[in-house]
């Protein structure tokens, strides 16, 4: 049996796991997926559901109990993503976003005080988001335009942020910006900037083609100052913070396009068995029980790759080659999942009646954010061969 550094066989669950999962997975059930449909259309995250992700822990699950939080792993965090994505994957990126980069980040390189002030929030009531991202900034992260100033007791922002997740519902943003262009990447700091806070506005939310209830928005700093506080790790140590915390993300994003792909399977395998076509449902004809199986094997081997490096992460172990791996081919599996289920369904496939037609669109993504697939490719070849 194939296992994991940590010892785990890769897909066998403890009981607190197994719990855990099927919980997260009723409540996605009976929670979301009466919302998917209306939340798609309107664009817009029903805000009675944020309150509950807060109130069954699921935005603070590693977030330790002294600060409200669960008090939980990792693993635990991408089981979470999974089972939700495969409900809706625009809710599963709220989750996602929230634990496995801001959260995250804060608990690593956050102080004392800033632990203890925004940890018990972002654990009951308070979404984070994580803006790095800027007009010209995609792929290479680091060239950042967005300016930061010291004047006096405080940090003083201006720039304008792209593409960032969670912008209208967040209460709490990571906020990357340079205090010496001339110093590179080695000038970028971290700062935690509070919504409402003075010269911080959220700009407009980008019409997109899938993870519609998603919010993704512009953010703009006009003269806006951050308390020297509010400096999250060292000055001139943002680009660790962004490297370390996306190298976690990935593992997220990767749960996320699973439980896509589990969904897009599912919907397409119980539609087989239903539909009838020549006197006999078409999963009796050969073709289609052998483009089902070969679907079925490559969520498995994604399920492998992504347990495999939240297992690592868990035990403390290099985990960089395998979150773009399992980043990298969960992005390809769900996109030509989800694109067979669609052909599964035929013409229905493709109307909104039917659920796969939304999980075609939502799987895009996968392949573009917290790193594209050239850049993951990248990233697998420099620790697989070396630098070339």
């Amino acid at each position: 049996m194939t296992t994991s550094s940590s010892g785990h066989p890769l897909t066998q669950l403890s009981e607190d796991e197994r719990m855990f999962r099927d919980t997260v997975r009723q409540f996605a059930e009976d929670e979301i997926a009466p919302l998917v449909r209306r939340m798609d259309e309107d664009q817009h995250l029903d805000a009675g559901l944020v309150v509950r992700l807060f109130e069954l822990g699921l935005m603070g699950i590693e977030i330790p109990e002294e600060h409200g939080g669960s008090g939980g792993t990792f693993f635990e965090a991408v089981l979470a993503v999974e089972g939700i994505s495969a409900v809706d994957p625009a809710v599963g990126l709220l989750v996602d976003v929230h634990n496995t980069l801001v959260v995250k980040a804060l608990a690593r390189w956050g102080n004392a005080a800033q632990k203890q002030k925004y940890l018990p929030r972002l654990a009951a009531d308070t979404v984070g988001a994580y803006a790095l991202s800027e007009a010209g900034a995609g792929s290479d992260a680091f060239a950042l335009q967005t300016r930061v100033e010291r004047r006096g007791d405080s940090y003083v922002l201006n720039g304008r942020k792209l593409w960032i997740s969670n912008a209208k519902e967040a209460g709490l943003f990571v906020v990357f910006a340079t205090v010496d262009p001339g110093a590179g990447y080695k000038g970028i700091t971290a700062f935690l900037v509070e919504q409402g806070a003075r010269g911080f506005t959220i700009g407009r939310k980008e019409d997109k083609l899938g993870i519609r209830a998603s919010s993704t928005c512009e953010l703009i700093f006009e003269e806006c100052a951050v308390p020297a506080e509010q400096v999250m790790g060292d000055v001139g140590m943002g680009y660790k913070i962004a490297i370390e915390s996306l190298n976690e993300g990935r593992i997220g994003i990767g749960a996320q396009m699973l439980g896509l792909a589990e969904a897009a399977w599912q919907h397409a395998a119980k539609y087989a068995r239903e539909r009838r076509q020549f006197g006999k449902a078409i999963v009796e004809f050969q073709a289609m029980r052998f483009q089902l199986a070969e679907m079925a094997t490559e969520i498995e081997a994604a399920r492998l790759m992504v347990y495999n490096a939240a297992r690592l992460k868990d035990a403390g172990l290099p985990f960089r080659k395998e979150a773009a791996m399992c980043k990298y081919f969960a992005s390809q599996v769900a996109e030509r999942v989800a694109s067979l289920a669609v052909e599964v369904f035929g013409g229905s496939g493709f109307v909104k009646d039917y659920p796969v037609e939304k999980l075609y669109r939502d799987a895009k993504i996968g392949k573009i954010y917290e790193g594209t697939s050239f850049m993951q490719l990248a990233t697998i070849a420099k620790q697989t061969l070396g630098d070339g």
